[in-house]
């Protein structure tokens, strides 16, 4: 995989940006998880993907995967999660969105590190707490 060069220190790189990578890595893993699970039409895969992409669905993820970072990665967990976007959810509570856009900070930062194994473990874990509320 490609991994774009944003800085060499992702210590300097806003957290709105990491969220914001974040968000379509994120995004594309569970598309990814949905259209293994089921061939179907798209509608019907497009439906099944908000389930795991909702900033609630992110939030409660993330709330179980807590006690599983490391110090590193909670410090870009919260610097998403204390950050101050200038968009709010329509579907979901403010500390909901606020939760979901840590995980995706943490996410993009994963990503953009090139932590492929831990990003995997992680995403997959958080289907599974996902799929296990089901």
């Amino acid at each position: 995989m490609i991994i774009p060069f944003i800085s060499t220190d992702l210590r300097e790189v806003n957290s709105s940006a990491l969220a914001y990578i974040g968000d379509s890595v994120y995004e594309l893993y569970a598309r990814c998880h949905v259209a293994s699970r089921s061939a179907s039409d798209s509608g019907k895969m497009h439906k099944k993907t908000i389930n795991y992409v909702s900033a609630a669905s992110q939030a409660k993820a993330v709330r179980a995967l807590e006690g599983e970072l490391d110090e590193e990665e909670m410090g870009y967990f919260r610097r998403g999660k204390n950050s101050n976007p200038p968009t709010v959810s329509k579907n979901a509570s403010p500390a909901d969105y606020m939760y979901a856009t840590g995980f995706e900070s943490l996410i993009g930062f994963l990503f953009l590190d090139n932590r492929e194994s831990r990003l995997d473990y992680l995403i997959e874990r958080a289907f599974e707490v996902l799929d296990d509320e089901k």
